[in-house]
């Protein structure tokens, strides 16, 4: 079992920046490992945000390339999410997932929340 855990959130001012670490335990060589988010407006849902595969594939949202990299670590199984030039729309709870996904993500260019099957609690961005 896959256990998650988040950090890194906080307040910062519109253009500045922040990196999210996910802190993994568990075996998760043969899992995807991804970012996602929810902005808090209601009715809002859990966007993909980026996601790194077991075989090193990276997926950026391609509203967010440009400003948003991430980053996986094998070694200490971790996925940090560089954040730069936030926005007030950035403000959301920021969410670390893993997923055996039944697809390469360097092919279709897109990642599912319903592939993660385990979650982190979340940890909160506020961009004002």
């Amino acid at each position: 079992d896959v256990q998650l855990v988040e950090s890194g959130g906080g307040s910062v001012q519109v253009g500045g920046s922040l990196r999210l670490s996910c802190k993994a335990s568990g075996d998760t060589d043969s899992y995807a490992l991804g970012w996602f988010r929810r902005a808090p407006r209601p009715g809002s849902e859990r966007e993909a945000v980026a996601a790194i595969d077991d075989d090193g594939s990276i997926y950026v949202s391609p509203y967010l390339k440009g400003r948003f990299t991430v980053a996986r670590d094998t070694v200490k199984n971790t996925l940090d999410l560089q954040m730069n030039d936030l926005i007030v729309e950035d403000t959301a709870m920021y969410y670390c997932a893993a997923g055996r996904l039944p697809y390469k993500i360097h092919i279709v260019n897109a990642v599912r929340e319903l592939d993660f099957r385990s979650w982190g609690q979340g940890t909160q961005v506020t961009v004002s």
